[in-house]
């Protein structure tokens, strides 16, 4: 017996958001409204990312995810450039004047002055500020503008836009691409009759009762993977139904070669060695589980 599009159907509905709407304002009002920045002149963006700035939140996700990115200093990428538009760019650029470490003690400062300094933790790639008031916990994320260009010269210039920043623990470079992450899923969403979000809030669920049940541990599946992992699906095998879906996604992925598979962004693979990639041997064991989910239900 496979699960039922009446249970399909609850695990496709989205978390609250009313809270992560709120906590978001509230944090970018508290940095936006500080003298630190404006004093220093520099221009900084700040924006939710992650499941609730995707609209794939279901019940339980928690912390918000708020990127602060610097604009007036950026880390950049010109591998894609030719020797000449390499020329354009050397010429062009000129030294920051306030560095990524600045700006996160800076940011930090700022919390610590208005939250206190018991509600603010440095963890390794986030500010954390802690629950209180009807606010939900916060990861917040101090980043420059990352540029990855893809042309430079005297009249034209192009770059796709992320962000850049190091952990506290290893001084390790991250890079992603919020932005793109975002807009990505927008389209996806619609060439899939809006089902693309709906069945990652499925996959998502599905972890979670698994987990739950002491089938799966849902650590070996963050939710950003199990967006890239759908991300890669083929548009037609999101059907009207959600239970055909899962048929046609369970069945594509039986068979698929997970090797080329890239995030949501499509800037970067999916899988990998590094810290920011999954394990295909975790994915393989996600989607067994579900397969077996899938196949025993009611039993």
């Amino acid at each position: 017996m496979s699960i039922p599009e009446s249970q399909l159907e609850t695990w496709a509905h989205q978390g609250a958001i009313t809270s992560s709407k709120l906590t978001h304002e509230r944090i970018r009002g508290v940095i936006d409204s500080s003298p630190v920045f404006k004093n220093k002149g520099v221009e900084i963006d700040t924006y939710l990312q992650g499941s609730y700035r995707n609209s794939t939140n279901i019940r339980g996700d928690s912390d918000v995810d708020i990127v602060v990115q610097l604009n007036s200093t950026y880390a950049y990428n010109i591998d894609q450039l030719d020797v000449n538009e390499r020329v354009w760019f050397d010429m062009e650029l000129s030294p920051a004047t306030y560095s990524w470490e600045e700006f996160k003690k800076d940011l930090i400062d700022v919390l610590e002055d208005y939250y206190g300094r018991l509600s603010i933790k440095v963890g390794n790639k986030s500010i954390k500020i802690l629950p209180g008031n009807g606010r939900l916990p916060a990861d917040v994320v101090p980043s420059l503008q990352y540029r990855h260009y893809t042309q430079f010269t005297g009249e034209s210039t192009d770059f796709v836009e992320g962000i850049s920043f190091w952990t506290t623990k290893e001084n390790r470079q991250v890079i992603n691409f919020p932005k793109v992450h975002y807009s990505n899923g927008v389209t996806k969403h619609q060439n899939t009759r809006e089902k693309y979000k709906a069945m990652i809030r499925i996959f998502k669920n599905a972890r979670s009762y698994m987990h739950d049940k002491g089938l799966f541990d849902k650590s070996l599946a963050p939710g950003y993977f199990i967006e890239g992992l759908l991300y890669n699906v083929p548009n037609n095998k999101f059907q009207s139904s959600y239970s055909n879906s899962m048929y046609e996604i369970l069945n594509w992925f039986h068979s698929a070669d997970f090797t080329p598979f890239l995030c949501q962004n499509k800037q970067l693979y999916l899988f990998g060695s590094a810290p920011e990639q999954w394990q295909i041997k975790n994915a393989e064991r996600f989607l067994s589980a579900i397969i077996n989910l899938w196949n025993d239900w009611g039993k």
